[in-house]
């Protein structure tokens, strides 16, 4: 297939039409699996002065909660506050019907604590960045 010859590709950190593209590509999921409830999840842990201290950020979507981020800062780290907040989000994925949970880790990471929590590695990147590893677990709720 020949490209348009009035297209071209644009390199564009600012990333105006981002949200366009995501729309787009949500529609197209929907027509084909007909689900359309997604949720965002977003939890945050902050302490007397709204400081941010730590969270977790996801989303919910397909039977799935997916977890991209999880963070707590190093000053309250040991202190279970990474295992409240991913309670918290199991918890809100099963009152959404979800029957599993997705997310990725690296090996200098937290790969210990979530096997701890009953997620199984599925796949794995070698060199990503080099010398170290990515993995992604699930784990059913």
């Amino acid at each position: 297939m020949k490209p348009a010859d009035d297209l071209k590709i644009v390199f564009d950190q600012t990333g105006t039409g981002a949200q366009f593209v995501r729309d787009h590509l949500d529609a197209f999921n929907i027509a084909v699996t007909g689900v359309s409830a997604w949720y965002p999840l977003h939890l945050f842990l902050r302490n007397d002065r709204g400081e941010t201290m730590g969270g977790l950020l996801g989303q919910v979507w397909g039977g799935w909660l997916y977890i991209s981020f999880l963070w707590v800062d190093e000053a309250v780290r040991g202190k279970d506050w990474g295992t409240r907040l991913m309670d918290q989000a199991e918890a809100y994925a099963r009152e959404r019907g979800c029957h599993s949970v997705e997310l990725d880790t690296h090996s200098f990471q937290a790969r210990p604590f979530y096997e701890q929590r009953g997620y199984e590695v599925f796949a794995t990147l070698d060199d990503y960045p080099k010398g170290h590893k990515k993995f992604f677990l699930r784990k059913k709720l």
